[in-house]
Order: structure tokens, then C-alpha cells, then sequence
């Protein structure tokens, strides 16, 4: 097919079928076959937007007027993309970004491309600024797809606790980075309501269903307002105590305050630091907390303790070949 498009790009005039066959590799050797390889090729180019043209070729061998078939550059082309220094170096900081994220070869790809075009990137500009979008949930990717194809979605959903993951049927809205965490916004059908869902509680595959531009986004919606408020709405004000090992866990550290209590303030008998944790969202703090593995001990409220460790035993689990990791397994031991 890419064989086929170069073919019709670079003629000046219509090509009938046959000089296209005889000028493009790897069409099959019968008539039958051929008509109909070309005729998929041809319409799967037009479904892309590739502005196919068809015109009469007089003067053919077979026959005295015989269909042909083109591309005009100047129809297809894109114009030219121009940048300033300043627009560069923002597109080189995005491109960065995604370095360790699901869309890492797309932003590279398009970098690429810009530079190849002649767009110049001042590296001075962006030394010393590594920025970094984590995306490493499975659902993001094909949500992301979903919300730029309007297309519904379903999956399966965890909600807190340890219930059962429930089956979802979601208008994709966007998807949405808020402290650290992903969601999806959109709209609910089962529960037929706006709702906000974390990505990382999104169990197996997500499925699209349905036509490309079925889902209509609210004019006016706006999506951060949407997971704020549902964080809020959830918060209960909850406090956390836990253990950390000397030199880790820099992230809760500087969200956290000594906590009171202890034979040493903010620290334990052992030389680890104490820490208060003040939290809106205990799943997202046991998250972090089973993130460090052995080197933090959840301690309060015994929630939290529990999530922790269904998190810990779930990681053993799916452990290559059954293999019990010594660090890990004394950590879930010390959290029990």
C-alpha cells in the first residue's frame, strides 16, 4: 500500500491500473487477484484521506479512453510547520516529558520528524531541565485513544476495599494527571452520572466499543475540576503513621511531619524515621508505601496496613515461577 501511494505521488499524469501493476512491487500475478489486492489498497488509501484522483488516460493500448489514477502533491502535502527558537525548545521539553511514558516513541517520532523538516532545537535553552510524565498503567494508552477517537469504553473497575472489580461502560471525556495519579473523566452509563475513575484501579483489558465519534464531550467540562472535586468529596482528613528507612521514601518525607509518641521523636528503637502522614486517599497512599518495598512499614490505621499488604502479596504472586523475594517477603511479614 505504501508502495502504491509513492506510485501515485510521484506521476505526473494519471496511471492506469496496469501501469501501476507493472510499476509496484508485491501485487499478486493473476488478473483476479490483483483487481481485487488493488481495489482494497485504493479505498483503505481514501478511508486515510489520501485524496485519490481518478482521470481519463486517452491513447492506451487496450482501450481508446481507459480509467487512470493520481495523487496531487499539493493535495496531500501538509504545509510547511515553522517554529520559534522559543516553541522549539517547549516542543523539546514535551518530547522529554514522555520519555518514560506509554506515548515516549510518538513524541520521539515527532521530534524527529521536526528536526528532519529543518526546525532547529536550542539545547542551551533546555539544559539542566529534565522533566518526566510517568504513564506506566496499562489502561492509559487505550483510554487515550478512546478520548481522542470519541469512542465508549468498557472495563473492568476496583473500587476501594477489597470488593469485587465491577464492570464499567464509560463515555470518555479525558483522561487527566492529578498528584501524581492518573483518571479517567466521563460519563458513567450503568450509573448514567460524570464520574472519575483512577487508572491504576482499572483491572485487565479496556475494550472500545462502537463507531469512532459516538461519545460528545459537555461543552464548558472541565476535567480537573472534576477529579478535584471527587478527591475532595473523599477525603476524610485521614492520618497515617509509617515507618521509613534512613535515605528513602524522599517523596512522602516531604509531605509528612514527625510523629509524636516515641522513645525519640521521629525516630523508633530500630534508627528508622516515624512519620505522620496526613492523606485524602488512603489506596493512593498504600500505593506509595508498598512502592518502597522493603524499606517502609505502613503502622496506622490498620486500614492502610491491610491495603499494604494485599499489595505486597499480590506482587509475590505474580513473581516468575513462584520465586518468594527475601526483601519483600519480610516486609509484608513485618506489616502483618
Amino acid at each position: 500500500m505504501l508502495n502504491l501511494l509513492l506510485a501515485l505521488l510521484a506521476t505526473r499524469r494519471p496511471l492506469t491500473k496496469q501501469e501501476l501493476r507493472g510499476s509496484v512491487p508485491g501485487y499478486p500475478e493473476t488478473d483476479e487477484a490483483f483487481d481485487r489486492a488493488f481495489e482494497r489498497d485504493k479505498d483503505e488509501l481514501r478511508e486515510m484521506g489520501v485524496p485519490i484522483e481518478t482521470g481519463t488516460v486517452s491513447g492506451s493500448s487496450l482501450f481508446e479512453d481507459e480509467v487512470g489514477y493520481r495523487v496531487r502533491r499539493e493535495a496531500y502535502a501538509l504545509p510547511e510547520a515553522s517554529f520559534t527558537p522559543d516553541e522549539m525548545a517547549v516542543l523539546a521539553l514535551a518530547a522529554r516529558a514522555w520519555q518514560s511514558a506509554a506515548l515516549a516513541g510518538a513524541a520521539s517520532r515527532a521530534l524527529l520528524k521536526l528536526q528532519a523538516s529543518g526546525a532547529q532545537i536550542d539545547d542551551v535553552a533546555v539544559a539542566g531541565l529534565e522533566p518526566r510524565v510517568e504513564a506506566s498503567e496499562p489502561a492509559f494508552l487505550p483510554l487515550v485513544r478512546a478520548v481522542r477517537d470519541r469512542r465508549v469504553v468498557r472495563f473492568d473497575y476496583r473500587t476501594r476495599g477489597d470488593g469485587e472489580p465491577q464492570r464499567r461502560e464509560v463515555e470518555p471525556w479525558g483522561v487527566v494527571s492529578w498528584h501524581g495519579r492518573w483518571y479517567l473523566v466521563g460519563h458513567d452509563r450503568g450509573r448514567d452520572a460524570t464520574r472519575v475513575f483512577r487508572l491504576g484501579r482499572v483491572v485487565g483489558d479496556v475494550t472500545a466499543r462502537g463507531k469512532a465519534g459516538a461519545v460528545t464531550v459537555p461543552e464548558g467540562v472541565d476535567l480537573r475540576a472534576e477529579v478535584a472535586s471527587r478527591a475532595a468529596a473523599r477525603s476524610g482528613g485521614g492520618r497515617a503513621v509509617v515507618r521509613l528507612r534512613s535515605g528513602h521514601g524522599g517523596w512522602l518525607r516531604r509531605q509528612a511531619e514527625p510523629a509524636p509518641g516515641r522513645a525519640e521523636v521521629g525516630k523508633d528503637e530500630d534508627g528508622w524515621d516515624v512519620l505522620a502522614l496526613p492523606y485524602s486517599d488512603l489506596e493512593m497512599l498504600a500505593d506509595d508505601v508498598a512502592g518502597l518495598g522493603p524499606d517502609a512499614v505502613a503502622l496506622e490505621p490498620a486500614e492502610l496496613r491491610a491495603a499494604v499488604v494485599r499489595r505486597l502479596r499480590a506482587a509475590l504472586a505474580v513473581a516468575a515461577g513462584g520465586r518468594q523475594d527475601g526483601g519483600r517477603a519480610g516486609t509484608e511479614a513485618q506489616q502483618a
